[in-house]
């Protein structure tokens, strides 16, 4: 019997938390959860359920997709390091994807505005077309959502959260296959406050 290529994907960006296992081109098993600003506690309770409720272990995956943000600065590291350990420890291949881009394919619109809550009325916004596959048509920034909203001339959907369709994920061209695992770093997109006050100092 032919063996079928196993994926495990994971987001922890923004306060929902996202695990999915991908056998070929289906996902077997997934969870989206919203979170209590505690996906360090959660994510490895989660990933082993979901590892033996489909009888495999870590050294049995094939690859590895991670959603690198941008979005809490708390909640993308989490998501990151936990992927490049798996990675790592078991010599698996590492792709990312933005956790904007797995918002966005949560919509069945033709045009998507993926938005995550920076505050003071800004946002970490991508803009996307899928007229066929998902792709880019503003990559991700940090700015003012307005502003943003207003340089768009189409209708479009809005989308802060939603379970990632990620069979859409995978038949886009917007994964990017890691080299180095060690160079691996979130998408931040925006300094953080402790950067803030040292600039300030």
């Amino acid at each position: 019997m032919k063996k079928s290529y196993k994926r495990l994907v994971i987001d922890t960006a923004t306060k929902y938390i996202y695990l999915s296992l991908v056998f070929d081109n289906e996902e077997v098993d997934s969870l989206y959860q919203v979170g209590d600003n505690n996906h360090s506690v959660t994510i490895m309770p989660f990933l082993d359920q979901m590892l033996k409720n489909q009888q495999i272990g870590l050294s049995d995956l094939d690859e590895v997709i991670v959603g690198i943000g941008p979005g809490s600065y708390t909640g993308v590291r989490i998501g990151v390091t936990v992927a490049k350990m798996i990675a790592y420890l078991n010599q698996i291949p590492i792709k990312t994807i933005s956790s904007l881009a797995l918002i966005a394919s949560h919509s069945n619109a033709k045009h998507v505005l993926a938005l995550i809550d920076a505050r003071r009325s800004n946002g970490f916004v991508a803009f996307f077309n899928q007229d066929k596959n998902l792709e880019y048509v503003y990559e991700d920034v940090l700015m003012n959502i307005e502003k943003f909203k207003n340089n768009l001339k189409v209708d479009y959907d809005v989308l802060e959260f939603g379970k990632p369709n990620i069979i859409k994920i995978l038949e886009s061209s917007l994964l990017k296959e890691v080299t180095n695992v060690h160079d691996l770093v979130p998408n931040y997109l925006q300094v953080t406050e402790a950067e803030r006050n040292l600039k300030n100092a």
